[in-house]
């Protein structure tokens, strides 16, 4: 059984986006989506520099946009389960038809707003801690005052909050933590420092045309997987203040008989932590055109599966 998984913000990169728009048709919907929701996608993913698409604004919209590429690039293809982390989710709502490509951009370009303007209320941040176990990392975050925003498995957990609790993180780190790294993202996601934002977005959700999702789609809210559409909507309003469970959306990859992951662009990072996670099951990462084939290859191995 293939899944399909889009990643979240930090995957970008300065010009990830340059090879991509060689493919036929990619730089007139890219440009499409660019007027549609008054953000240049292509100067931010072929020009910008990593300041500029640190950006929350800039990000989140560019990341959706990368990932309906890449999925469009596949071709007509039906996984076994979908699924998102943190802003990937939008991506897999339009991937799994619950809201049209257009809708999720406009969406997503909302999001990044409301959250870039609640991030800038207080400095804070992100850091990954790589290593360690759950039992002695989250109480001790807890005692820093930092809020465990992603947990991700394979050893994986992301810790969230001021640039003061972060730094006292870094100066004194759990038991069994071999680093600290800060992630390239602008503010304290999936915690109570987001809250001003979900306003916002529960009333850009009024307005949205919503269908149930065609493939089934796994919610990184608890690793449930989720038949309504209005139910993954709410959820991805609540999201950006609370935190991403990536570990339960791959306990239930494997209860789904997960055999093979496709990570859409920019990949990388789910598909590292699959390896860990679910050892067996087959990974492509979509980080440039030159992995579709494999992609594709895996695809086709599934399908005829």
């Amino acid at each position: 059984m293939l899944v399909l998984v889009a990643p979240g913000q930090g995957a970008q990169t300065p010009g990830f986006l340059t090879p991509w728009l060689d493919l036929p048709g990619a730089a007139d919907r890219l440009a499409a989506w660019s007027d549609a929701i008054g953000l240049d996608l292509v100067h931010y993913g072929t020009q910008a520099d990593a300041d500029a698409i640190r950006d929350t604004a800039v990000a989140q919209p560019l990341l959706v946009a990368a990932g309906l590429l890449s999925a469009a690039a596949l071709g007509d293809i039906s996984p076994g389960a979908v699924a998102g982390h943190s802003v990937g989710e939008i991506t897999a709502t339009a991937f799994a038809g619950v809201l049209s490509e257009e809708a999720a951009l406009g969406f997503v370009r909302k999001r990044g707003l409301g959250m870039a303007e609640a991030a800038a209320v207080t400095p804070t941040g992100m850091a990954a801690l790589l290593g360690g176990e759950p039992e002695n990392v989250l109480p001790h975050l807890e005692k820093l005052g930092l809020t465990p925003a992603n947990v991700n498995g394979a050893g994986q957990i992301v810790a969230a909050g001021t640039a003061e609790q972060l730094a006292a993180l870094e100066a004194d780190k759990p038991e069994g933590v071999r680093r600290v790294v800060a992630l390239k993202v602008a503010g304290a996601f999936h915690t109570h420092h987001m809250a001003p934002a979900v306003a916002a977005l529960d009333e850009a959700a009024k307005s949205l045309t919503i269908a149930d999702p065609k493939v089934t789609y796994v919610s990184n809210a608890d690793g449930r997987t989720v038949a309504s559409g209005q139910e993954i909507v709410t959820r991805l309003v609540n999201q950006v203040s609370n935190p991403v469970r990536w570990d339960l959306c791959m306990e239930t990859f494997k209860d789904l008989g997960a055999t093979a992951l496709v990570e859409l662009c920019p990949g990388g990072t789910l598909t590292g932590l699959a390896k860990r996670a679910m050892p067996g099951v087959k990974t492509v990462a979509l980080k440039t055109p030159a992995d579709l084939d494999a992609a594709r290859a895996l695809i086709a191995e599934h399908a005829s599966a």
